[in-house]
């Protein structure tokens, strides 16, 4: 039986077909492999940011309230208050106290707060938030810069900046806005924010803002205060120290126009918070008011 050679368009053909199946089988792979891929970096951005310290800078020197941060609010000094609300927020794996002062040390380890010593020469909250992280010899994702003169801070209100920033990879800085009540409109204290419609900030100013042509306030208009809590990625937080002063932080000293300045993202969350800092010792009377009306010890 004679075995018939195949012609030259069967064995075009049969490569054809041959070139289509090694074709399908890399398809398949690659299709796998980016598959595989996938899978797994969806799986690295869920532990992404997932390491998170709060970080309480407290200072003795101030130009309006020396000693701020041990001045006693019905009977606990203020950086015990902050601490204790600090503790209680979930997102938190660790909070500390940085300070550069002897006293605000011995005061805190008194009621088992957990104390960094760090230089007179931070130039501000963040700087010391940036070397206390180094001292602790730990690796954190996300630092919290919890401000000390706000006692009555919500720990809803610290959960809700660390999500924040876990959910905007773009951003390396987050922090949170409420309600300007129409008084503080002009309070040089009261710092104001303008936010954009994806949540980014735009702008901070001690100054009212945005200042229509009546120079009055309009009470129409959804004016947004900025609440001194914030929070870093830290690989930012390492950089942040090294970028040099910006004319409008200079200008407003306010240290967050330098992340703006720079080109940074910044992601803002709006809370319904009434806020009660203490800027000054006239200050003190009204959160110890405040607290006895809401029944907290």
């Amino acid at each position: 039986m004679t075995i018939c050679a195949s012609s030259s368009s069967d064995s075009t053909g049969s490569e054809t077909s041959r070139a289509w199946i090694v074709h399908g089988v890399v398809v398949l792979a690659g299709a796998a492999a980016a598959a595989a891929a996938a899978a797994l970096y969806l799986r690295r951005s869920r532990n992404l940011r997932r390491r998170v310290v709060g970080i309480i800078p407290a200072r003795f020197a101030s130009s309006r309230f020396e000693g701020k941060p041990l001045v006693r609010i019905l009977g606990k000094p203020m950086i015990q208050r902050t601490w204790e609300r600090a503790k209680l927020a979930s997102t938190l794996d660790h909070v500390v106290v940085a300070t550069d002062n002897e006293k605000i040390a011995e005061c805190c380890r008194g009621f088992g707060a957990d104390v960094i010593m760090t230089s007179e020469s931070c130039r501000n909250g963040t700087e010391r938030c940036n070397e206390a992280l180094q001292k602790l010899g730990k690796t954190y994702d996300i630092v919290v810069n919890i401000q000390g003169d706000e006692p009555l801070i919500e720990p809803e209100i610290i959960d809700g900046i660390v999500r924040a920033l876990q959910g905007a990879p773009d951003a390396v800085f987050s922090t949170a806005v409420t309600a300007l009540k129409p008084e503080d409109a002009f309070d040089p204290n009261r710092v104001k924010c303008v936010i954009n419609n994806s949540g980014y900030a735009i702008y901070f100013s001690r100054g009212l803002i945005p200042f229509n042509k009546s120079g009055k306030v309009n009470p129409k208009f959804p004016y947004l205060l900025h609440l001194g809590i914030q929070s870093y990625d830290t690989k930012f937080l390492k950089i942040y120290p090294q970028l040099p002063p910006t004319p409008l932080q200079l200008e407003e000293d306010l240290e967050q126009l330098k992340v703006l300045e720079n080109g940074y993202k910044m992601k803002v969350i709006k809370v319904d918070h009434d806020a009660h800092g203490v800027d000054t010792p006239e200050d003190v009377e009204k959160i110890e008011a405040l607290m006895r009306e809401r029944n907290i010890q």
